[in-house]
């Protein structure tokens, strides 16, 4: 798993949930539902103190892992990438968090017969 922070473009649906990504070049599609959790950050080595009012955003970082398949991918059943995006919440900008490694192909047997 490689840790990033690289800008992406990120289409939402209705409810703010990631349905499309746009990341270098390529356009890809949710594939299954992305799951949402939020990680606390460390503001205070950001911001010299906190604005009065300051509350969502701050001291958690709203992260979605999303598993995406190339929109115009020659073979649909190839096996998707899964990333994790950040939302930065008062600016709405998404970046590239982490991408997960893909799972290692499995062992093919040998043909007893053969």
């Amino acid at each position: 798993m490689g840790l990033f922070s690289e800008s992406v473009e990120v289409g939402c649906t209705e409810t703010g949930q990631p349905r499309t990504v746009h990341w270098k070049g390529t356009h890809y599609t949710v594939s299954n539902d992305p799951v949402r959790w939020y990680e606390r950050r460390q503001w205070w080595l950001e911001e010299s103190r906190a604005p009065l009012g300051t509350g969502a955003g701050l001291v958690d970082h709203e992260i979605w892992r999303v598993q995406l398949h190339p929109l115009d991918a020659v073979a649909p059943t190839a096996d998707p990438i899964t990333l994790d995006l950040v939302r930065h919440v008062s600016s709405g900008r998404w970046r590239l968090l982490r991408i997960h490694d893909a799972a290692p192909a499995q062992a093919v047997e040998p043909d007893e017969a053969a």
